[in-house]
């Protein structure tokens, strides 16, 4: 008669963290690249967990692998209690009187490259412990799910669980290169614009929050003259092909801080208004890293906006 699992073998750590990165990548060899174990030895602790819970917790085909029923609830847990010992860790080193520890942020592409970047080293050289990881994607992660610990977002978070704070009114106007405009002459009023090419977003996530393309509706129908000469799902592609004198385009205000080469035209048009808003995990409420960042990008608003 079997003597079963040795008492903690069914619920090893070590395993369940093995466990939980198969699960997210759906390949051993891809967990193990990331875990720096090789495929058979990732193989062999996920057979030796299924062995000792007596459960199949992945399906294998051809194309890689896929949770099964006991598979997906396994993950969920350990995917929870993964956040919380991450939470943990965090309020740990927040308890020291400096803040320092990781510091993991997203935000959208566009705010990234061309207004939060430029200013990393300015916090960096004010709080050198505090170790930043940068998200980008036009994506919300799950702040509450410990997926990043801060988060900017262009767009009021709705989530119950989160702290968030106003961080800017973003205003959009229209931006053309000089080097355009000495090609197409200057733009004065709205009836030069039936004559200029435009660059448009076209559809996309952004759309409920900013569209780009409220300049079409000021322009005539570029459809109809094809004067729509690209269409592009990124506002940050938006901005590198107006400054390479492409067209023109509508971008957010935060996007030209610090380029030379686009010039505001017909100043007095501009797209509605939206909110920026800086948020993170109720739990981490009275963390010194956040509360730091946070006052910093105040701040940094304050003389960006003066």
């Amino acid at each position: 008669m079997s003597a079963g699992p040795a008492p903690g073998d069914t619920m090893d750590w070590n395993r369940l963290r093995i466990f939980q990165t198969v699960a997210e990548h759906g390949s051993f060899t891809r967990a193990g690249d990331i875990l720096e174990l090789s495929q058979s030895a990732v193989s062999r602790q996920i057979a030796a967990l299924e062995k000792s819970l007596g459960v199949v917790l992945f399906h294998r085909h051809s194309r890689g692998l896929l949770l099964t029923e006991q598979g997906e609830a396994l993950y969920r847990t350990v995917r929870e209690v993964s956040a919380k010992l991450a939470m943990t860790e965090a309020q740990i080193a927040d308890s020291r009187d400096r803040p320092s520890g990781p510091l993991k942020i997203t935000t959208t592409v566009a705010f990234a490259s061309t207004w939060l970047t430029p200013r990393i080293r300015a916090f960096n050289t004010l709080y050198p412990e505090i170790k930043i990881t940068l998200l980008t994607s036009d994506d919300l992660l799950d702040l509450a799910m410990r997926e990043a610990d801060v988060a900017i977002r262009m767009i009021e978070p709705t989530e119950p669980d989160l702290v968030r704070r106003h961080l800017m009114t973003v205003h959009s106007y229209i931006y053309a290169a000089p080097d355009y405009l000495a090609r197409f002459g200057p733009i004065e009023t709205a009836d030069d614009l039936a004559r200029q090419r435009l660059i448009v977003y076209g559809q996309g996530p952004l759309i409920p929050i900013f569209s780009p393309d409220w300049l079409i509706a000021i322009s005539g129908d570029p459809h109809a003259d094809g004067r729509i000469v690209l269409e592009v799902n990124n506002v940050y592609c938006m901005r590198e092909a107006v400054e390479s004198g492409l067209g023109i385009a509508a971008l957010p205000d935060y996007m030209v801080w610090g380029s030379r080469n686009l010039q505001r035209v017909l100043p007095e048009y501009q797209g509605q208004p939206y909110d920026a808003y800086f948020a993170y995990a109720e739990e981490l409420r009275y963390s010194k890293r956040i509360g730091v960042f946070r006052d910093f990008l105040l701040d940094e608003v304050a003389k960006w906006r003066s």
